[in-house]
């Protein structure tokens, strides 16, 4: 299939890359053709050009559907940062921001509108809707539209209810993981006219996954961590063992920090950028770390804690080696996890009667009428609500996030939103307003030379880097934009810092929560806990190929690398494996050595190789990404 140019053009224009990664441009030719299709490429596996280019191809503006604000906002952030207009609405924002938002999607020269799938059925983007020049609808984590997909969310349902409306504009629906049900489900619930599944195979051949069972998982982490070096994660379950296990590797003298969602936006961003940048070397996360993060030269994924599911866990694991070059996943499992997994799994599930409660007690929180609240916002502080209706914190959070996974609320984490303004007046009007008010008229020049586009729509602004420019103090500033607020001038958004919770439906008197779909999402979450188990348990099956088959694929062959091949070469192999290490041992005490200088002349260079994965895993060698050395 010969090359569009356009698009071509279009990746080394904004990428600056000279060729395509395996499958994106078939994915875009199908797109270009009008038809829609699913993608399947693993984390790292290039998902986001394969809409973005052929919408840039084509006029119009390429509708975006992702469920995470974060996740949303990198992508906007990335297009902004190469010249590309894109624009996002979430629940943070106040109504009129929408407004706008809305209208420069209509209107504007913009490429990208980002929103989540709660936001598809309002009054305010239907009615909008009718205006865009859609060019392509584009849906990121597409497994969230299946009900035995691992995250399944019911606002992605509303989804298909486009297809009427956009007539032929083509759907790209993309994900990292889907197991072969979960494919089919989701070109059926998007109303595919025609199968059309472009994938590439979720094999990774320099990566080795390991299981390592273990009475003492602090201890093991470490041989792993010595063993592999180099830029690692570790991935655990709640954010109290994220800060713990920093600390414990901190005392170890490593440098480590720790991340999850609960941290402010600014936090997030700095912890995040020392290492990529290589300053912290180990990355200690909830499942809230990774998304929209390339780092080629992960060199070890580790997971201190049972996955929830094998979807995320692939995921996870997946952010190793993506430099192509030799990388470890490595789950601990003590012989506590598996029972802890379950009963944290059932804890997942409040009585329905307590979910319903909560409910009820939200709409009493915020004093929301009945048939109100659609498409309203609230700053949510969870422990003032549990202390006034005196709920158990942890189950009203989980009772919560059921409520949101039947399409009633939508709860955003703490989702730190920088201070915005808008310039509300027409610019005849404006300029009538400097002239009549002249005490204004400095402060509103350098807010404008400051910052661009506030005519235009919402513009983040930060008051300390105001007060600056204009040699005076932050509070001067704040006191000064809520005085021009008050005058009409502006419209002045500060700094957000607590969770949001928005109102999809409007609020009823009695929640209806079938029983029946109740107990079945239960069943299929207990069936993805126990695939996980099965995967950690397994003794004689090749983790690759185990994780290949569920996700639909066979490979003939074992990938020799994890501990299950490794278990089964020392005890099949009929060359001296002490006798080879011990070789291999004396040539390391030389100094360091890459694998070429450790293979050459050797008979036995399969055996070798698979030596030096078992050596540096169980911290006998270290691994640098290209040297090998004696730990």
């Amino acid at each position: 299939m010969s090359a569009n140019p356009s698009i071509q053009d279009i990746l080394k224009t904004y990428w600056g890359f000279d060729q395509f990664r395996p499958k994106q441009e078939e994915i875009i030719l199908s797109i270009l053709d009008e038809k829609d299709t699913l993608a399947l490429l693993p984390t790292g596996g290039g998902k986001s050009i394969c809409f973005q280019i052929p919408s840039l191809a084509k006029d119009g503006i390429c509708l975006v559907i992702s469920p995470l604000i974060a996740l949303m906002q990198d992508q906007v952030q990335n297009l902004k940062v190469k010249g590309i207009k894109a624009l996002m609405i979430h629940s943070a924002m106040s109504k009129r921001e929408i407004d706008i938002t809305l209208d420069n999607a209509a209107y504007g020269d913009y490429k990208f509108l980002y929103v989540s799938p709660e936001r598809l059925e309002t009054e305010l983007f239907q009615a909008r809707l009718k205006k865009m020049a859609i060019n392509l609808v584009a849906i990121d984590e597409a497994h969230c539209i299946s009900q035995w997909g691992y995250d399944f969310r019911p606002a992605y349902l509303n989804i298909a209810a486009l297809k009427e409306k956009l007539n032929s504009v083509p759907f790209i629906a993309l994900t990292a993981t889907a197991t072969p049900t979960v494919v089919q489900d989701i070109q059926e619930k998007l109303l595919f006219t025609k199968h059309n599944v472009i994938q590439k195979s979720f094999l990774r051949k320099n990566l080795a996954y390991i299981v390592r069972k273990t009475e003492n998982t602090t201890a093991t982490m470490f041989k792993v961590i010595d063993g592999v070096g180099g830029s690692g994660i570790v991935y655990t379950a709640t954010r109290k063992r994220t800060k713990e296990i920093t600390n414990t590797l901190l005392q170890h003298g490593l440098k480590a920090d720790y991340y999850h969602a609960g941290l402010s936006s600014d936090e997030r961003q700095r912890k995040q950028q020392d290492w990529v940048s290589n300053k912290t070397q180990i990355i200690v996360s909830t499942n809230a770390f990774g998304m929209g993060i390339d780092k080629p030269d992960v060199r070890f994924v580790i997971h201190a804690d049972l996955p929830s599911s094998l979807e995320a866990y692939f995921q996870e694991a997946g952010r190793a080696g993506r430099d192509e070059r030799k990388a470890f996943a490595v789950l601990l499992l003590s012989p506590s996890m598996t029972g802890d997994l379950k009963q944290k799994t059932e804890l997942e599930f409040p009585e329905i009667e307590f979910i319903k409660k909560c409910y009820l007690s939200l709409s009493n929180y915020f004093q929301i009428p009945i048939h109100g609240g659609l498409d309203q916002s609230y700053d949510f502080d969870i422990r003032d609500f549990c202390n006034k209706y005196k709920l158990n914190i942890s189950s009203t959070y989980r009772a919560l996030h059921f409520i949101e996974k039947e399409g009633l609320i939508s709860l955003s984490e703490n989702f730190s939103t920088p201070s915005k303004v808008n310039i509300i007046l027409t610019k005849q009007d404006f300029y009538k307003f400097q002239v009549s008010h002249k005490t204004y008229d400095f402060f509103l020049k350098t807010l404008l030379r400051t910052y661009g586009g506030l005519m235009e729509g919402y513009v983040s602004i930060n008051e300390s880097e105001l007060a600056g420019n204009l040699k005076s103090n932050k509070n001067k500033v704040i006191e000064t934009l809520h005085r021009l607020q008050k005058l009409e001038v502006i419209d002045y958004i500060p700094k957000g810092l607590l969770p949001k919770i928005t109102y999809t439906k409007q609020r009823v008197d009695h929640v209806h929560i079938s029983k029946v779909h109740y107990e079945e999402r239960k069943k299929i979450t207990f069936e993805q806990v126990n695939s996980v188990i099965q995967y950690a348990e397994n003794e004689s099956i090749c983790r690759s190929n185990a994780l290949l088959k569920y996700f639909g694929e066979k490979i003939n062959s074992s990938c020799g690398a994890c501990d299950v091949c490794l278990s089964k070469k020392k005890a099949n192999d009929s060359v001296d494996s002490k006798f080879l290490e011990i070789s291999l041992i004396k040539k390391m005490k030389e100094g360091p050595k890459k694998v070429d200088e450790l293979l050459h002349g050797s008979k036995h260079q399969k055996e070798l190789v698979q030596l030096l994965d078992f050596l540096t895993e169980s911290g006998k060698l270290k691994f640098d990404g290209l040297f090998y050395s004696l730990n």
